[in-house]
């Protein structure tokens, strides 16, 4: 059965089509401020400073920490990958897909908070890990929610735009965030008792901060966008019936719409090379081409501002080409700047008297992919929105976590064996930049899955059974 096989009045509309058909300013800023209080937590916890706090000597050395902190991840995205999707379908059915948008936010405020009482000592390194994985599971349940509400605070003719809007505004609060936490704790422009380095003190007050900035940003979202109404009727599921429902609805898309399960597997792939340009950008940046770490930061901040303005430009373009060719061309441009600093790598040269150094070939090109970074991500939210059937954008959200979650392991497992395989053939300290080609190959492999699916404007809405 396709959906070609059901009578035209019984064709189901996406909850894009059948929402609102003129967008609230107010809400749209409210949602994309979940965006911008988000990022203290990707960026100030997750990456640049807790974390790194996690893995130093005084919790029992960098190595035996990292891998830790490594393990509880690896099974905090296990539990993701299978909770997702039940937890964003039982939030649709349910009709509250606000409440468990602010229940899981909650839950990451207070579970970053806690990290106060993560003190720089061995014993304390177990809790700390367990706050950090637990937080990041919630996160991620959270994020399947507020993904879903795109649809309900978007039109078909401005959802590229908004969702653009709210990649551009996480960015930048993750920017400014990271920035106060510079200023006030890491390195104070003034004496005050925050940047006091006994006992961690300055670092777990950037905990506090981090969970004082997501939940009073999260705020507005919760009082503006209103919940969706609850459509099924019926007696409610258990939570493992609710897995078999899931199965039904699964085999129900790619009957009826499967071209959302090819987008769905092709996003999977390159949405993990997009996340290793932005893991390993600093590792190669330090290792290959020289950065100290105040360079690195630099770096980190302007990239970020980069890759904001990219979300925000590809979010009008989608609009008006359509989000698969906004993908398609940034991967396109992601490829060529990739390839570019793998060629040139750290060497110097001279083009017509300039002379051409090592570093301006990193920030020229890093800067690139940062600017291809932000639209890619973006549209790929605003394309599965599209698809949604109506009161079912919570449980595809939830699949579109899973299927990231799988392939998790593509780009870093291929930037490590293409470091491996370039060890004995370069000079010692040059095999780093060959990781560059493990990235490469992850996004080529996303671009070519991607090219024979249909964009949404020519793919059926699934018709899925009923709970």
């Amino acid at each position: 059965m396709n959906s070609a096989a059901v009578p035209e009045a019984m064709r189901p509309e996406s909850e894009l089509e059948s929402g609102h058909q003129a967008s609230h300013k107010g809400r749209i800023l409210a949602w994309a401020a979940w965006d911008w209080g988000s990022a203290a937590f990707n960026a100030v916890m997750t990456t640049f400073v807790f974390t790194v706090y996690l893995t130093s000597k005084a919790f029992g050395g960098e190595d035996h920490a990292s891998a830790v902190l490594g393990g509880a991840l690896a099974i905090a995205g296990a539990a993701i990958a299978l909770l997702a999707p039940v937890t964003g379908q039982r939030s649709d059915n349910g009709g509250r897909r606000r409440l468990w948008l602010g229940v899981n936010t909650a839950a990451v405020a207070v579970l970053t908070a806690l990290c106060f009482f993560v003190f720089p000592r061995p014993e304390f390194l177990l809790p700390g890990v367990a706050l950090i994985a637990l937080a990041n599971v919630f996160f991620e349940f959270a994020g399947v929610n507020y993904n879903a509400m795109l649809a309900q605070i978007s039109t078909p003719k401005n959802i590229g735009k908004v969702s653009g809007f709210g990649w551009g505004m996480g960015y930048l609060g993750g920017i400014v965030a990271l920035l106060i936490v510079l200023q006030l704790f890491v390195q104070p422009g003034f004496e005050w008792f925050g940047g006091s380095t006994a006992d961690g003190l300055n670092i777990r007050l950037v905990a506090v901060f981090s969970a004082l900035w997501f939940f009073i940003f999260a705020l507005p979202v919760l009082f503006a966008v209103p919940e969706l109404p609850k459509t099924r009727q019926g007696a409610a599921l258990g939570f493992l019936a609710s897995y078999g429902l899931l199965l039904r609805r699964i085999k129900a898309i790619y009957r009826t719409s499967p071209h959302t399960i090819y987008f769905l597997l092709a996003s999977a792939v390159f949405r993990d090379g997009l996340a290793a340009v932005f893991t390993f950008g600093g590792i190669i940046a330090a290792g290959t081409f020289g950065f100290e770490l105040t360079e690195v930061i630099f770096f980190a901040i302007f990239g970020n501002v980069v890759a904001a303005a990219g979300a925000i430009m590809g979010g009008f373009l989608d609009d008006r080409i359509g989000p698969k060719s906004v993908i398609t061309g940034s991967l396109a441009g992601l490829l060529v700047a990739g390839s570019m600093i793998l060629v040139l790598g750290n060497g110097n040269y001279s083009f017509f008297g300039m002379q051409w150094a090592g570093t301006t070939t990193f920030w020229i090109f890093g800067l690139f992919l940062c600017l291809f970074v932000g639209p890619a991500q973006s549209s790929s939210r605003a394309y599965l929105a599209r698809l949604a059937p109506h009161g079912e954008s919570g449980e595809l959200f939830g699949l579109y976590a899973t299927t990231g979650r799988a392939v998790s392991f593509l780009a870093p497992a291929l930037f490590t064996l293409c470091i491996a395989v370039a060890a004995p053939l370069v000079e010692p300290g040059g095999a780093q930049r060959w990781g560059i080609l493990g990235i490469m190959v992850v996004l080529l492999a996303g671009l070519l899955l991607l090219l024979p699916v249909k964009a949404p404007d020519r793919t059926e809405i699934a018709v899925v059974p009923a709970a």
